[in-house]
C-alpha cells in the first residue's frame, strides 16, 4: 500500500486496531488539525464584522491564548520567598511586607508540603546549591528536618559563574517602567531616516535633531560580523524553542541558537516574561535574539537597549509571524506590506547596532505571490547582515512543503549577501539535496526537524542516519527535565511549568518513526505513518498521538499532575500536512 503523505512501515510493526486509551482529564487537538489540514489555520469565513477592541484590552489580550489552561497555586498554600533559602546555621529571615499572602510558618508548610517527587535534587548535585531552597520538591538531600536549606560549598567552587546571562535586573526593569530610559540616540537615528525618506534638505533645527557629526558617528562604526558559511542554526521556535531546548540542540551539534520572537513592546516595559525570552546559557557561543514589531520606533529603541544592557551576537528581526493578532497590528509578515516602513525598520535598526542585524522572512503573505526575491536584495542595501528564506508563504503556514526551488531563486537575487535556507528538514538527505539544489547557499537553519528529532544536526555532521533506540530518546528527555528544573526551578510552579513545556514538545516528539521500522529510510517531514508498535513498550509509547500517553511520559519524572489538570497544545504546526 502507498498513499501520498503516508509513510511505509514494516508489516509486522502496523497495528490494525488501537485500543481505547485512556484519557486523563486532557484534550488532544491532534485529530482537529489532520482533519482539516489543507486550509490555512488562519483563514476567516464571512461574518459580522467584530468591535474593534481599544489599545489598553489589546494589549492585556497580546501574546495569550486565553482559551488554554494554565496551572494557578494558592497563595495561601505556598511559603514566603523571604523564608524558603534560610541556610543552614543562619537564623530566620522575616518578612518585611505591610500585606503578604503568602504562608509564614515554616513547620506548617512542611507538614502540608506534597511529597517528594524524586530523592535527588539535579540544581544540588550539580552546582551544590538549590535556589527553591525547602520548596523544592527533590529536597531530601539539601532540606533540614527543620526546615533549613543545606549548601555543599565544595560543588559552588566548581559551578559554572554564569550559568544562564540576559537577567533582568531590578533597576533596569525600573528605568523601563517609569520611561526613564535614555533613548534619545535612537529616536533621533528614526528621525534622521524618516527625513531621508521624506527627501527633506535638511532636518529641522531643534534641540533633539541629529547632526551630522552625530550620523557620521554611529555609521561609520565597524560592525562586528559573524561567520555564517555552512552554518546550522536553530530557528528560533516560539514557546518551545526555549533554552532547556536550545541546550539540547547545543549538545546535538546546533552551531548557532537564537532566542524565542520577542515583542519589542513588552521588553520596553520591562515585563519579565518577556525578557524570560532573551535568556542565554554559557554553552550558546553564537546566540541571537529575535525581536518583532509593527513600527521602526519600537524596534530601534529595542536594539539600542539590548546591545547594551545584555550579551548577544546578532539581533534577527521577525518578517514571518503568522499570527493573525500580529499580523492585523503590521507587525512579522505584515511588514511585508508596508515596504517604506519595512525599509525604516531595517535601516534604523541596523544604525544603531554595532552587532550583525539578520532577517527572518517568509516567501510573502500569498500563495500565489512570491515577493522574497524582490525585497532581499533591498535589506542588503538598508543593512541587514544575513537573510534566512523560510520556504512557504504566511498564507501556507505549514500546509505545504518548503519551496527550495524558490529559496535557491533567492539567493541567486541576494549575491553577495549570505542566505540561508529554512524549511522541511528531517535528515542528513534533505539537507544535502537543499544544498545541491541551491548553489551559493550560505547555510541552513532547521526548526520542527529538530523539534521532532534534535539529534538531527549530529546526522548531518556524522552524515549518517541514527537509529536511536527508545532508551536514549528517552534519556534526552530525562535531561530536557533536568534542565527545565535548573531554568524553571523545582518547586511546584517550575515543575508544572517544566511540564508544560515538556508537552509542547512531546507534541512534536511523537512524530519521529524510528529507522528500524521503516520500510523506505529516511522518513520525510509530511509523511503520516499508520499506526504501529514499537520494538518495545517505551518506543510504542513515545509514539503515541494521543495526549494522554503524553502525559504519561511527564509523569514519570515529574511526578502525578494536579488535580483537574487539562493540556492543549498550542501550535498547530505540531500536525501533519
Amino acid at each position: 500500500m502507498s498513499l501520498s503523505g503516508v509513510c511505509l512501515i514494516k508489516a509486522d510493526y502496523i497495528v490494525e486496531e488501537r485500543p481505547p486509551q485512556p484519557i486523563l482529564d486532557c484534550v488532544s487537538i491532534n485529530d482537529k488539525h489532520e482533519e482539516n489540514t489543507t486550509k490555512p489555520e488562519d483563514t476567516i469565513e464571512p461574518e459580522t464584522k467584530k468591535p474593534r477592541l481599544s489599545k489598553k484590552e489589546r494589549r492585556k489580550l497580546h501574546g495569550q491564548n486565553k482559551s488554554r489552561p494554565v496551572f494557578k497555586q494558592d497563595k495561601e498554600k505556598e511559603l514566603c520567598n523571604s523564608l524558603i533559602n534560610t541556610i543552614a546555621g543562619n537564623e530566620r529571615s522575616t518578612c518585611t511586607k505591610n500585606k503578604c499572602f503568602f504562608m509564614h510558618d515554616v513547620q506548617e508548610y512542611l507538614n502540608t508540603k506534597p511529597t517528594d517527587i524524586g530523592d535527588q535534587c539535579y540544581n544540588f548535585i550539580t552546582s551544590g546549591f538549590c535556589t527553591r531552597g525547602i520548596t523544592c520538591r527533590f529536597g531530601k538531600e539539601h532540606i533540614t528536618s527543620d526546615g533549613f536549606n543545606i549548601i555543599n560549598e565544595d560543588k559552588q567552587k566548581e559551578r559554572h559563574k554564569t550559568n544562564t546571562v540576559n537577567q533582568l535586573s531590578h533597576d533596569l526593569q525600573n528605568l523601563l517602567k517609569k520611561r526613564n530610559y535614555d533613548f534619545k540616540l535612537a529616536e533621533k537615528i528614526v528621525r534622521y531616516n524618516d527625513l531621508q525618506v521624506k527627501k527633506y534638505k535638511k532636518t529641522p533645527t531643534t534641540s533633539s535633531s541629529i547632526t551630522d557629526e552625530d550620523i557620521i558617528k554611529t555609521l561609520g562604526r565597524e560592525k562586528r560580523s559573524l561567520d555564517w558559511k555552512n552554518k546550522l542554526l536553530l530557528s528560533p521556535l516560539t514557546t518551545v524553542g526555549n533554552l532547556p531546548f536550545r541546550r539540547i540542540c547545543k549538545e546535538f551539534g546546533a552551531d548557532i541558537t537564537c532566542g524565542e520572537m520577542a515583542m519589542c513592546s513588552s521588553l520596553l516595559q520591562g515585563m519579565p516574561q518577556e525578557w524570560a525570552l532573551v535568556k542565554r546559557h554559557h554553552t550558546e557561543n553564537v546566540f541571537g535574539v529575535q525581536l518583532c514589531a509593527n513600527n521602526p520606533h519600537l524596534l530601534t529603541k529595542c536594539g539600542q537597549m539590548l546591545e547594551k544592557e545584555i550579551d548577544v551576537d546578532f539581533v534577527d528581526l521577525n518578517l514571518g509571524c503568522p499570527i493573525e493578532l500580529v499580523y492585523r497590528e503590521g507587525g512579522g509578515c505584515g511588514l511585508l506590506r508596508r515596504p517604506r516602513v519595512l525599509e525604516a525598520c531595517i535601516r534604523s535598526l541596523s544604525q544603531v547596532l554595532s552587532i550583525p542585524l539578520t532577517v527572518k522572512t517568509r516567501t510573502g503573505v500569498y500563495s500565489t505571490e512570491n515577493i522574497a526575491h524582490d525585497l532581499i536584495p533591498k535589506f542588503g542595501e538598508w543593512g541587514a547582515s544575513m537573510v534566512t528564506v523560510h520556504g512557504r508563504s504566511r498564507e501556507q503556514r505549514y500546509t505545504k512543503l518548503a519551496d527550495w526551488q524558490y529559496i535557491g531563486r533567492c539567493v541567486e537575487s541576494a549575491m553577495p549577501l549570505p542566505v540561508i535556507g529554512n524549511g522541511d528538514i528531517l535528515s542528513y538527505e534533505d539537507y544535502k539535496t537543499a544544498i545541491d539544489n541551491c548553489p551559493g547557499l550560505t547555510g541552513v537553519m532547521i526548526g520542527r526537524g529538530a523539534l521532532i528529532k534534535p539529534w538531527i544536526f549530529t546526522e548531518i555532521k556524522e552524515q549518517k542516519l541514527w537509529d536511536i533506540s527508545s532508551s536514549e530518546r528517552f534519556d534526552i528527555i530525562k535531561k530536557y527535565v533536568n534542565y527545565g528544573l535548573e531554568h524553571w526551578g523545582s518547586d511546584t510552579k517550575g515543575v508544572e511549568n517544566t511540564r508544560r513545556f515538556l508537552l509542547e514538545w512531546l507534541s512534536f516528539l511523537y512524530r519521529y518513526i524510528p529507522v528500524g521500522l521503516l520500510e523506505r529510510p529516511p522518513q520525510k517531514i509530511n509523511e503520516r505513518p499508520p499506526r504501529f508498535h514499537g520494538r518495545d513498550d517505551l518506543e510504542t509509547l513515545m509514539a503515541s498521538p494521543v495526549a494522554s500517553d503524553w502525559i504519561k511520559i511527564s509523569e514519570i519524572l515529574l511526578g502525578k499532575v494536579p488535580e483537574g489538570f487539562q493540556f492543549l497544545p498550542k501550535h498547530k504546526s505540531n500536525s501533519y500536512m
